[in-house]
């Protein structure tokens, strides 16, 4: 996981060529993670990708891009059913 100690760019840039995330949807996923008490960078990074890996759908195969759409309202809601688990 080396990834997690990238540079913020860096590791949004990562993110970007993993999940086809757009900057606006990492900034509201980290902005709600901080919000919701994960402060620490890295534990907040490893909550972030266990995240996207959640949303992401299943039948996408591994090492491609998995563009991941969440709807009006829907990354909210996701975010509430992840950290409900």
């Amino acid at each position: 996981m080396k990834h997690l100690n990238l540079p913020d760019r860096m590791f949004f840039h990562w993110c970007q060529q993993q999940y086809a995330l757009n900057r606006g949807v990492y900034n509201t996923i980290d902005n709600w993670l901080h919000e919701y008490g994960i402060v620490d960078i890295q534990y907040r990074r490893i909550n972030l990708l266990a995240f996207l890996e959640y949303a992401s759908a299943p039948e996408q195969t591994s090492g491609q891009s998995r563009a991941i759409k969440f709807g009006k309202g829907g990354l909210t809601t996701k975010l509430q059913e992840f950290m409900a688990m």
